[in-house]
């Protein structure tokens, strides 16, 4: 079996009826013949694009190396725990909801939804709904979805560059054009569908009502200023039960580490701004720009991350033992 290295993922482009034919800034070499309203980054399907396990998939790597891959921090040692894509919404999205695992094991899936949201770019006027306005019922949501009045349930919220939103399971959302998000959630993809705009997609309205919770833990988080040490400040944006992500600016090499205390887990690095590349001791420079992902390995233990003059990159893991929701506000 071959030793596993840091893995640069290759993006799955997902259509979308909300999406757009331009994915500018991140992608702006692409174009597509049909709108793309996601960019997959650690789906199960995406492939590995570097080394002797390029075209490789990431379930399939999983369940071949274990907790060797992903880590000692997950309940499941042949999934990957964390899905991670960007959204390029061009149009409003569906109006919809997560259920949470309890809700998800109901209807035979694995796990519901748990997710955050990092605002990479954003226009002004850029806004996305969390949760329903104060007061709000079933009954007068219900009513709403039915005489097509829905989002005027919703608890709009302007967001802009830097802002990190967390939602949590039974939070009813979605998301108004002119912003691009870089999602981190759990590795599932139920959703139910509440209302659409009539673009004809099939509704989950049975299953969705009851997914639904009035008021959630779901809002903005306020960032925080970490220290590793006498390695420079970072700021972390969030952190949960299933996930955590920091944000780096790095304009000089840093070191890192799979370890966290006797806890070794996979980490992922997307990067939003600039280019760089990740070194590890025995292997070859594994190299990734802005819109790329590279999945570093739990086995791995110390790297460093060298940066082409600058480069701004998220970090998604998910922490050892288990973390409260995080402190929201809207």
């Amino acid at each position: 079996m071959q030793k596993l290295y840091p893995l640069l993922m290759v993006p799955e482009f997902s259509p979308r009826p909300w999406g757009g034919l331009s994915l500018a800034p991140l992608y702006p070499e692409k174009q597509f013949a049909e709108k793309i309203g996601e960019a997959w980054l650690t789906g199960d399907n995406c492939k590995v694009a570097n080394g002797e396990l390029a075209g490789q998939r990431l379930d399939d790597l999983c369940k071949r190396y274990g907790r060797e891959l992903v880590g000692d921090t997950v309940h499941e040692a042949h999934r990957f725990p964390l899905l991670i894509k960007f959204l390029f919404p061009h149009e409003k999205l569906s109006v919809q909801v997560h259920p949470d695992d309890a809700g998800a094991n109901k209807v035979g899936q694995p796990y519901g939804k748990t997710e955050c949201w990092y605002v990479a770019a954003a226009e002004p006027g850029a806004r996305v709904a969390i949760g329903l306005k104060p007061g709000v019922t079933r009954e007068q949501l219900a009513q709403a979805i039915a005489d097509g009045s829905a989002e005027q349930t919703l608890n709009w919220v302007s967001v802009k560059l830097g802002d990190m939103l967390y939602v949590s399971p039974g939070t009813v959302h979605t998301m108004d054009a002119g912003s691009v998000l870089l999602e981190t959630q759990q590795q599932s993809d139920i959703t139910y569908r509440l209302y659409d705009y009539g673009r004809g997609r099939p509704l989950h309205l049975e299953l969705g009502m009851e997914a639904v919770q009035l008021n959630t833990g779901a809002g903005k988080v306020m960032p925080q200023t970490k220290s590793d040490g006498l390695l420079s400040e970072h700021i972390e944006l969030v952190k949960s039960h299933y996930f955590q992500v920091d944000k780096f600016e790095l304009v000089a090499p840093r070191l890192f580490s799979t370890w966290e205390g006797s806890s070794a887990m996979a980490q992922v690095f997307t990067a939003f701004t600039g280019a760089g590349e990740v070194r590890v001791a025995d292997g070859e420079p594994v190299p990734f720009v802005q819109g790329e992902s590279v999945v570093v390995p739990a086995s791995l233990g110390e790297f460093t991350i060298v940066p082409n003059r600058h480069l701004e990159v998220l970090r998604s893991l998910v922490p050892a033992g288990i973390t409260a929701e995080p402190a929201t506000y809207l």
